[in-house]
């Protein structure tokens, strides 16, 4: 197994997001840590998000507004999409394990876990309209 460098900015990146319950893109994630690190390039961030993704540190949401969203928080998890502005929420009910078991009744193969989106419009808007 390759070792991975310790890199000062991947660690800010995945402080950064463990801090947040926003779901920031990308950029977010970018515009911000260039008040730390002034140097820092889009790419670097993009590169690290990909890695920390690939090794299971943080999770990548698509959202399908275009932008991947990126979630410090690696427990299972719900999360609630608003169609309208996009926004990206956790949601505060129990992770159901009973999913897995269930759907592997229709399954020849190893269910391991599941992620499920919820759709709709948040209070916010919900507010403005």
């Amino acid at each position: 197994m390759r070792c991975i460098k310790y890199s000062r900015q991947r660690e800010a990146i995945k402080e950064f997001l463990m801090s947040r319950t926003d779901h920031p893109t990308a950029d977010m994630v970018y515009d911000n840590l260039r008040e730390i690190y002034p140097n820092i390039s889009l790419g670097t961030v993009y590169r690290n998000l990909a890695l920390l993704s690939s090794m299971g540190e943080i999770n990548k949401l698509t959202t399908g507004d275009g932008a991947d969203r990126f979630d410090g928080n690696i427990h299972p998890h719900y999360h609630f999409i608003c169609k309208k502005c996009h926004k990206v929420e956790d949601l505060d009910i129990p992770h159901d394990e009973r999913i897995n078991e269930e759907a592997s009744k229709y399954f020849e193969g190893m269910i391991e876990n599941h992620i499920i989106h919820f759709y709709g419009t948040c209070g916010d808007c919900i507010k403005k309209s």
